[in-house]
């Protein structure tokens, strides 16, 4: 029985006629489309390809194949749209993984979204650090994994798309007036784990020296409970402040940014359920900042 990931690719193949281009439609490295066209013209026993001076060209046989490739397609594709629009979205279940800050600020009204528009769908949540939500995505736990990186943040494992939310903006919580960071180099620190505080750490050697770090804890709202009450000074994402804020402290914002993404697996199309999740999702990143 042929597969319909390879139908894929030589669909795209087929269409493009470059293994560049139909990679970089699919996602996929240029090494695993070549890969899925040998087990494809292994599986048929057909010449699919042929090379001509640098690049590809289908044969007759593989033209005929990327045909049939898109008819198969097609109607996958419009069976899918069919029994979305039967079902309505009205049972089901999409699971995600995120952490904490994220879903309070995005996956709460995500969720009270679809329960309006279809009722009847599940949503399971997991909260979790990013990298062990990427791990319950890759092994099918979950659909949806909310994550968030920096600019120097490593890649994602192979199959991982990324749908952009939102640039997180990083702020300087004290107590009081604002304040800025050339301001607190003498200051008492309030910080992550050893784990977490590694952006924290970044930020302050830009400025030009290492923090004095008095307290340690990840829950957000102990540390805004903290330089409420005069004892530190912290940062925080803007998620974390659109889900609590703490009176008496002020936040100024600073120039870093975090980038948060609802990350899937596999090739696109998404399920239903999943798509509209990531749609809800998208929908709650655009509301402004309450408090």
């Amino acid at each position: 029985m042929l597969d319909v990931n390879r139908l894929r690719v030589i669909d795209a193949v087929g269409r493009h006629g470059s293994v560049t281009a139909a990679a970089k439609e699919l996602h996929y490295s240029q090494p695993s489309v070549t890969h899925h066209l040998a087990r494809l013209e292994a599986e048929t026993g057909a010449q699919l390809l042929q090379r001509v001076g640098r690049g590809i060209r289908l044969t007759p046989a593989g033209q005929m194949l990327a045909d049939r490739a898109a008819e198969i397609l097609g109607r996958i594709a419009a069976a899918d749209a069919e029994l979305s629009a039967h079902v309505g979205l009205t049972a089901g279940r999409v699971r995600l993984a995120g952490f904490a800050s994220a879903i309070k600020a995005l996956v709460l009204p995500a969720v009270e979204l679809l329960a309006r528009r279809h009722v009847g769908l599940e949503v399971g949540l997991t909260d979790t650090h990013p990298p062990e939500a990427i791990e319950l995505l890759r092994t099918g736990e979950v659909e949806v994994a909310l994550i968030f990186r920096y600019d120097d943040t490593e890649p994602e494992p192979a199959g991982v798309r990324l749908h952009h939310l939102l640039d997180d903006p990083l702020y300087l919580l004290s107590k009081g007036s604002g304040s800025t960071l050339d301001a607190l180099h003498d200051a008492t620190w309030i910080a992550g784990c050893e784990r977490c505080r590694s952006h924290l750490l970044a930020t302050c050697a830009e400025a030009g020296f290492e923090p004095r770090i008095g307290y340690s804890s990840d829950d957000m709202v102990l540390m805004q409970a903290l330089v409420a009450a005069g004892l530190g000074v912290t940062t925080m994402p803007g998620l974390a402040l659109r889900a609590h804020r703490a009176e008496g402290v002020v936040a100024t914002e600073l120039s870093a940014r975090r980038h948060v993404y609802a990350a899937t697996y596999g090739e696109p199309p998404d399920p239903p359920a999943t798509a509209a999740l990531l749609a809800a999702l998208a929908e709650a990143a655009g509301q402004p900042v309450r408090g």
